[in-house]
């Protein structure tokens, strides 16, 4: 839907581009419609480990509708209860964390589908412009948004990857490489050949099943390689951070 620029987005991929994007973790949605405005092709808001509540997260994901930016949601945690009010904001995709199954994969899908094929409770606002849109006709669109990314971080999903792909309703994968190093003993050690090898075989696995693969862990170069079609490159601190430390060490 034009309310949260997801054609924008998918065409972007669709036409070979790996689109770029920032993680948000500060409250204030002026972050976000900055992002926006510099040209970021999706914002991933980080409903897991920023201190956010619902009515910021909305704030988040309406003040990029008027950019080309795509919001995409990564909610705490695989729960029905977590990701229905989520849905509800009508961001262009959510993010669903440590997905280690199969039958994880499909509970995240039909947390996110109506019934018959799936969970997700009839209580939708903002995506059917607050009734202006008949219901029927949003639960066709419901169909193919937001989209569903599964992320896979841990080394008992990478046992269970071939079963997880094969999961219908799956629109991504998004690979955790900090978590899935700790997974296997090595927290953090991302450039270690073995935790290489591991984010390796998801990206050649998740590109033969035909689906989009994303990450937000740099370096580009590399992760374009791999055949990446979405990656965050940066946080908001991170762009703060970095462009202090370049001002202060220009001014002395």
């Amino acid at each position: 839907m034009e309310i949260n620029n997801l054609e924008k987005f998918k065409a972007k991929m669709t036409a070979g581009r790996m689109c770029v994007g920032t993680v948000i973790t500060l409250s204030d949605p002026v972050v976000s419609e900055l992002a926006g405005d510099c040209g970021m092709d999706f914002t991933w808001i980080d409903a897991e480990h920023a201190p956010f509540s619902l009515e910021s997260i909305l704030g988040h994901v309406m003040a990029i509708r008027g950019t080309d930016c795509a919001p995409l949601v990564r909610v705490a945690w695989n729960d029905l209860a977590i990701l229905k009010p989520v849905l509800d904001l009508a961001p262009a995709g959510v993010i669903i964390p440590m997905v280690n199954s199969a039958e994880e994969a499909r509970e995240a899908v039909a947390a996110c589908k109506y019934p018959l094929r799936g969970k997700r409770g009839c209580g939708v606002r903002r995506a059917t412009r607050f009734g202006k849109m008949p219901f029927a006709e949003y639960v066709q669109i419901s169909e193919t948004e937001p989209m569903v990314i599964i992320q896979i971080e841990h080394i008992d999903a990478v046992k269970n990857l071939d079963a997880i792909l094969k999961v219908p309703g799956i629109d991504s994968i998004c690979i955790g490489p900090c978590d899935l190093s700790g997974s296997m003993g090595k927290l953090a050690q991302t450039n270690d050949p073995e935790v290489v090898q591991v984010i390796e075989e998801i990206c050649s696995k998740t590109r033969q099943a035909g689906l989009l693969l994303g990450t937000a862990s740099g370096p580009y170069e590399i992760w374009k390689q791999r055949g990446l079609n979405w990656i965050a490159i940066t946080s908001d601190c991170g762009g703060m951070i970095s462009n202090y430390q370049q001002i202060l060490e220009k001014a002395k």
